[in-house]
């Protein structure tokens, strides 16, 4: 396993200049890293030999060829291929799923997790991932998660959460399901379910009160909880409708999870800005998300994590282990079909159903599916920063945006695998040493 320490913190280092007194400002330090290769995300291109120079959190220029830079300092990726910091549109740091996950729900407390958190964002962050869409958990953990990166107080992803995600009673978003009556009680809005147009919009405001970036909704059922049903509809299109209204209201996209076709459609009309899994997308569906512009986000690793772990015998409930056996083989093939219809798609995991860290296994399945290298490393870069609104400053190496660059030996163009064995990372202008320990 690889840890991650800092190695310099470039945005808050800087170039000694002539005395002026304590407070005087001074320049951020300017760093050029010399690529021998890299990937042009807006244009969709290979570029050979490149300097990217960094200054202070943001990227100054991008140079063909290995150019010196007066006053700064060089450091050497001629042996690699750079690309911008990934992103992952479908996190869930806080958590991870293990053939203990259904009763540790009993015994740890929300500050276990958060403190568990800390070690599953390292991970990701040591795999390339500088940037997350974490949509779902419990307590808001991952708000405060969040917030100690941003202060610099644990190595982490940039991250964008959801908190706790949006259902309906006995649903997917529903933690008590699956409880004995007298511990299940009934959760409300302030517990992320609703069950009306009020509830819907009492439960966005709430989530504006606890400081999230996104929104998460349940509009079917799912997998690894213990109803009976993955894909049956759990919100009605009015309850929908008021969620997105609502959210929108604030400022928040909409991420819906969405299984059955059914749900689907019903989020799609109702204006969520993405579906996560769509498993049963028919294409009718598929219809409907082109005409409405709503991505796509498939998650295919989850499906096949999930699937692996039903066939072993007692890692999951029963009826869990059922569902997870016909939904896992699906996902795949639909996001193929999607791709090939036209949806648009932003890479997405459900990092956490799988270990943290092995989020660019994604990239190998998307291939598989039938998109080409150079579209599904666009998922994780440039769409994947239109979904959440950040391309000003995220998905691209160019002048003016997060100096957020990873590198990886070798051109994953012609091996996407390569992606998984990320030997330098940069996040806003800070880079990180990947080292090796037992």
């Amino acid at each position: 396993m690889r840890s991650v320490t800092f190695v310099a913190a470039l945005a808050t280092l800087f170039v000694l200049g002539p005395a002026r007194g304590a407070d005087a400002p001074q320049a951020p330090m300017i760093v050029a890293l010399h690529c021998g290769h890299l990937i042009d995300t807006d244009a969709g291109k290979l570029l050979g030999e490149s300097t990217i120079v960094i200054e202070g959190e943001r990227i100054r220029e991008v140079r063909g060829g290995y150019a010196d830079v007066a006053g700064g300092k060089a450091i050497d990726l001629k042996g690699a291929t750079c690309l911008p910091g990934l992103i992952d549109s479908h996190t869930h740091l806080t958590s991870q799923l293990s053939p203990q996950f259904y009763t540790e729900r009993f015994r740890l407390n929300a500050a276990d997790y958060a403190i568990r958190s800390v070690g599953y964002a390292r991970r990701t962050l040591e795999a390339g991932f500088t940037t997350v869409r974490n949509l779902g958990d419990d307590d808001y953990n991952s708000v405060a998660l969040r917030n100690a990166i941003n202060a610099g107080t644990v190595a982490g992803p940039r991250i964008f959460t959801a908190g706790t995600a949006i259902g309906s009673s006995g649903g997917h978003a529903d933690g008590t399901n699956g409880y004995r009556q007298d511990l299940a009680g009934d959760p409300g809005p302030k517990d992320g379910i609703i069950n009306s147009v009020e509830d819907a919009w009492k439960a966005i405001r709430l989530h504006y009160k606890n400081n999230v970036d996104v929104i998460k909704i349940m509009p079917s059922g799912g997998v690894l909880d213990e109803g009976g049903s993955a894909d049956n509809s759990q919100l009605t299109l009015d309850e929908i409708k008021a969620l997105v209204a609502a959210a929108h209201d604030y400022g928040f996209t909409v991420a819906a999870h969405a299984h059955g076709a059914e749900g689907i459609r019903r989020a799609v009309v109702g204006g969520v800005d993405s579906i996560e899994h769509g498993t049963y997308l028919d294409d009718a569906g598929i219809k409907l998300m082109k005409e409405h512009g709503t991505w796509l986000v498939p998650t295919i690793i989850a499906g096949k994590t999930a699937q692996e772990m039903a066939e072993k015998p007692g890692a999951m409930p029963p009826q869990v282990a059922e569902k997870a056996k016909r939904v896992g083989p699906l996902i795949q093939a639909t996001a193929g079909r999607a791709y090939k219809a036209g949806v648009k798609i932003a890479f997405g995991t459900d990092a956490g159903v799988y270990p943290h860290g092995n989020n660019a296994k994604e990239f190998v399945y998307m291939v598989e599916a039938g998109m080409p290298p150079m579209f599904v490393i666009q998922a994780a870069t440039t769409h994947a920063a239109q979904l959440l609104k950040r391309e000003k400053d995220l998905g691209s190496i160019a002048k003016g945006k997060f100096a957020d660059v990873v590198a990886v030996p070798g051109n994953p163009l012609d091996d996407v695998s390569l992606l998984q064995k990320v030997s330098f990372v940069m996040k806003a202008g800070v880079v990180y040493e990947l080292t090796t320990r037992p």
